[in-house]
């Protein structure tokens, strides 16, 4: 594609382009009002296979949705020559003539006012929109000579965190945390606005927590009031004896939950209604199918939870996802069998077993489930005792060791080689890599 743009898109540009747009976006991709969204479950499907997902598309130039990842729609294009196509999840135009989403100034501009519109229309537009600067600020940035770059060897947002005592197992999270992209993203542009006392508010000290390591400063940062606070919400955690990283994730999810508003104001109890920044990061979905064997009939539930902990060749422990608000104490799934076993294959349920018979299940693996390690939490030590560090990945593909204090550089080998306790992973958007 050209400098100048695609040069297809003018093909489209014709009649009552804008408003046909802007009907497709607000019917079919950002969908604020709850009739919108129950019309596209209803009807975003694909026209030729009937599936939900694999990257649904809509043609602009007719009614046709259609598969992204199984070229249902890259046919429908060849055969009526329609060229534009709309991603219903995210919004970006393709064009097939291109072989690339592309960027159009009008298109991008109707796309940012409608989902504007559904933000607003769903409580969220104060505060997730987007920021941009205006001329004035952009001016104030250009003479700024005290302006940071970025650039690839940068090391802001590296710190190290002193242990105030056996407490390496909170160092480990937070330093994991910190490199969380969406929420780094959500916290170092000030969304949080606080209504509790902002010395008892744990995200209040998480924003400041940023602000500390993304300073530029590389002394040791103290972090006692995170570690008071943590007392002061999780008592089982009180003291100075060496604690499970992994619980302390939980704990600190869970306070951090709780402390956060969700978009009515309220109290953020009820972990199935809630749009606080953590939930809509570090919250799944547990789907679980039960089937009437007299009349076959589904009955389906959908848990939240928080992780997934996953077996290891050798165990015979089923996985026991971790809900928020829980105690982790309903058992799902089933038991894997021993023998060499990947990440991948821990993640997959290969076959379904249905009246004493092996079924195959769909591959969920398709490119739209692709996820980029980013932090790697390990252990040494036995059961009672031991020691914590983190492995971080900085830009698209340093590493670093964080060992309290001490951060060092470290290799992709190092990462992989390691025992790895928590692995931390953020879905593959183009943006965080």
């Amino acid at each position: 594609m050209s400098p100048a743009g695609c040069p297809h898109v003018n093909g489209f540009k014709v009649d009552n382009w804008k408003q046909n747009l802007r009907v497709i976006y607000q019917c079919f991709v950002w969908s604020g009002s709850p009739e919108t969204r129950k019309r596209k479950a209803k009807s975003c499907i694909c026209h030729m296979c009937g599936a939900h997902l694999n990257r649904l598309h809509s043609c602009l130039y007719c009614v046709f949705f259609a598969c992204f990842a199984k070229k249902h729609i890259h046919e429908h294009a060849k055969s009526k020559r329609h060229n534009l196509a709309i991603d219903l999840l995210y919004g970006g135009i393709y064009c097939f003539m291109c072989q690339d989403y592309i960027y159009d100034k009008d298109m991008e501009q109707i796309a940012k006012e409608e989902q504007r519109k559904a933000w607003k229309m769903q409580g969220i537009g104060e505060k997730y929109s987007t920021w941009e600067p205006t001329k004035r600020e952009l001016e104030l940035l250009r003479h700024n000579p005290k302006r940071r770059r970025i650039t690839s060897n940068c090391t802001i947002g590296l710190r190290g965190l002193i242990n105030l005592g056996n407490t390496c197992f909170m160092n480990c999270i937070v330093q994991a945390l910190t490199h969380t992209p969406l929420l780094r993203d959500f916290f170092l542009s000030d969304r949080h606005k606080c209504e509790m006392q902002s010395n008892s508010c744990l995200v209040c000290e998480m924003s400041q927590l940023f602000q500390e390591f993304y300073s530029g400063h590389r002394s040791p940062h103290i972090p006692f009031r995170l570690l008071h606070l943590v007392w002061t919400h999780a008592r089982h955690l009180a003291g100075y004896e060496q604690q499970d990283a992994h619980e302390f994730l939980i704990a600190a999810l869970d306070v951090l939950h709780r402390h956060c508003k969700d978009d009515n104001g309220k109290k953020a109890n009820n972990p199935n209604h809630c749009n606080c920044i953590i939930d809509q990061i570090f919250t799944g979905g547990l789907q679980s199918d039960v089937t009437c064997q007299v009349c076959h009939g589904v009955s389906t539930t959908i848990d939240p939870f928080w992780d997934i902990s996953l077996d290891l060749p050798g165990s015979s422990t089923p996985f026991w996802p971790l809900s928020p608000g829980g105690d982790g104490s309903t058992l799902n799934g089933e038991s894997h069998t021993t023998g060499a076993t990947t990440l991948t294959d821990c993640l997959r349920s290969k076959e379904s077993r249905m009246n004493g018979q092996h079924q195959q299940t769909v591959d969920p693996f398709s490119n739209d489930n692709k996820y980029s390690l980013f932090a790697v939490v390990n252990h040494q030590g036995t059961l009672e005792s031991g020691h914590y560090t983190t492995f971080i990945r900085q830009h698209k593909d340093q590493w670093f060791k964080c060992d309290d204090a001490i951060i060092t550089k470290a290799s992709i080998k190092d990462v992989l080689d390691s025992e790895g306790y928590l692995l931390f992973y953020h879905k593959q958007f183009l943006e965080y890599e």
